[in-house]
């Protein structure tokens, strides 16, 4: 990762049970204001996340891979600058 990376919050979810992740994922995204991003840590690929993301806020949120595994993800999710707030709801259900 680059240090001259900004982030408003890390949001580190590879010890949250799988079920609360999305929620946890959105619940800070809905905070952050336009043109600021967290930093998405995990334990696996969060692809699955992504597409939720895509699905519930096409054109409201940016997707970087910072870090791509085996063992560590990290993806800075941003809140596009002329996103409306809140834009996701929130959780999906599925395990990731």
């Amino acid at each position: 990762m680059t240090t001259t990376q900004s982030f408003k919050t890390t949001v580190d979810v590879r010890t949250i049970a799988p079920r609360d992740r999305h929620p946890l994922i959105f619940g800070t995204f809905d905070k952050l204001g336009a043109g600021e991003a967290l930093l998405l840590v995990n334990d696996h690929d969060p692809k699955p996340l992504y597409y939720q993301f895509d699905a519930e806020s096409k054109g409201q949120f940016t997707w970087d891979y910072l870090e791509s595994g085996p063992d560590v993800w990290q993806v800075r999710i941003g809140k596009a600058a002329g996103a409306a707030a809140p834009a996701v709801t929130g959780g999906c259900g599925c395990a990731h």
